[in-house]
């Protein structure tokens, strides 16, 4: 257990960080903006992109672990959306934030460092590939319920082509793309660009674990909402169990790294994405910022648990048996 508090901690310590520095320096939350554009738009691309370009090419083709995997957030999506509807009276909106609640985790801030340090490289392509193809659901089904739920009478085309938009211009995506082609290509990238690459990648974890902690400090704590009282078990929970018992089913004989990456990926808290989705689109926009940093604070324990179970050698132990 030590050797799990010790992996983690330095992670968590600095969302920690983060946090202590939000709530004592009063910087405005625009003072984060070129921070996550750096995140977003260089270091965790570069990150992704380093880690496929060297990935042999027959691994690309497990079809079974990522339609798994999206079918389990699906599920869990579609679980959660109709508790919500049925508790709300079918208001679409709120049932469609609190879906993603449930299912969308941080898997772009938390979900690279923390599987990395975790299980080595050997984690980069699985949490690449389930990266774009959850976000890819998720972006697909952000804009089509909410059009139904604003009664936006949107063409179809106009709708396709926001969705392909924000699909294909997403900067993971496009990183993972174009790492699997250098991959294909076996391009080996010249000195000065991967040492460029090598340092932009270096920064990634630290700086989007800190800007993680930052929104926290200052996205306050207003009250609890009591959705959370299935929200937050079904994300850090039933996700994660849902994942691992999908794959052992569908693709039995998976390489274990990637089916533990799939399960810590799972249980990972709602993503900040939740709230910004909440706030596009008007729609339960306080309890979606209490969804996120209560379930991060909760994930604290949660995910050092699963990480335990991981580390020993208990999920391998469970599937062999």
């Amino acid at each position: 257990m030590l050797e799990v508090l010790f992996l983690v901690l330095p992670l968590f310590g600095v969302i920690f960080l983060g946090y202590l520095a939000g709530r004592i320096v009063k910087l405005p939350i625009e003072g984060l903006a070129w921070l996550n554009f750096f995140i977003v738009y260089l270091a965790l691309p570069a990150m992704f992109f380093r880690l496929l370009s060297r990935t042999p090419l027959s691994e690309f083709g497990n079809f079974g672990f990522i339609a798994t995997t999206t079918f389990a957030a699906l599920v869990i999506f579609s679980v959660t959306f109709f508790i919500a509807g049925a508790r709300n009276g079918g208001n679409v909106g709120e049932a469609t934030i609190q879906g993603f609640g449930g299912a969308y985790g941080n898997i772009g801030y938390m979900g690279p460092p923390l599987a990395l340090a975790v299980f080595g490289p050997q984690a980069g392509v699985p949490v690449a590939l389930i990266f774009c193809f959850e976000n890819a659901m998720h972006f697909t089904l952000a804009p089509l319920l909410m059009a139904f739920h604003q009664r936006e009478h949107t063409g179809a085309g106009r709708l396709v082509g926001e969705i392909l938009k924000r699909i294909f211009t997403h900067p993971f995506i496009i990183a993972t793309l174009v790492g699997v082609a250098a991959a294909a290509i076996q391009f080996e990238a010249p000195a000065p660009m991967a040492k460029m690459l090598d340092f932009l990648s270096a920064g990634a974890a630290p700086c989007a674990l800190f800007a993680m902690g930052v929104t926290a400090a200052l996205r306050p704590l207003k009250r609890v909402p009591v959705e959370l009282a299935y929200l937050v078990p079904i994300k850090l929970i039933v996700h994660p169990a849902l994942v691992l018992v999908l794959l052992a089913i569908a693709v039995p004989g998976s390489n274990i790294v990637w089916i533990e990456t799939a399960v810590l990926l799972a249980a990972l808290p709602s993503a900040t994405n939740v709230f910004v989705i909440a706030q596009q689109y008007g729609t339960w926009q306080e309890r979606a910022s209490s969804t996120v940093v209560i379930s991060t604070a909760i994930a604290v324990v949660t995910l050092t648990g699963v990480i335990y179970l991981l580390r020993e050698g208990y999920v391998a132990g469970w599937l062999a048996g």
